[in-house]
């Protein structure tokens, strides 16, 4: 596959796809949270698919290399506080459960495009 656009990748794809996910299910958390661990989740997890698209679109390998590293940590950033939304009776533990899931399977495609670009290099 031709890959001309951050649009074509599919570690992008996923991202946004997992973005829809959190989107709906944060909708439940009560609204004393929307500034709170709503607003960080929600945005916590739109940087992962915009920090690809970001990093494709500046065209080096480095500067793509870097974004991606930026999106791991959004993504760390998004587990930690799905947890946190658990812990504090936001979220089933069987909810918690698929998007950690997700987080994981997004985790290892950003490595493994990590990793495919630095032994082209």
């Amino acid at each position: 596959m031709d890959v001309r656009s951050y649009r074509d990748l599919k570690v992008w794809q996923v991202g946004v796809e997992l973005v829809g996910q959190i989107y709906e299910i944060t909708r439940s958390f009560p609204k004393s949270e929307v500034f709170g661990l709503t607003s960080q989740i929600q945005r916590a997890a739109v940087s992962v698919p915009s920090n690809i698209a970001e990093g494709h679109a500046r065209g080096s390998r480095r500067e793509f290399l870097h974004f991606l590293t930026i999106s791991l940590g959004s993504l760390a950033e998004l587990e930690t506080q799905l947890l946190i939304g658990s812990r504090v009776g936001y979220l089933e533990a069987v909810i918690l459960d698929g998007l950690l899931r997700q987080c994981d399977e997004l985790g290892r495609m950003l490595r493994s495009l990590q990793r495919s670009l630095q032994s082209k290099a």
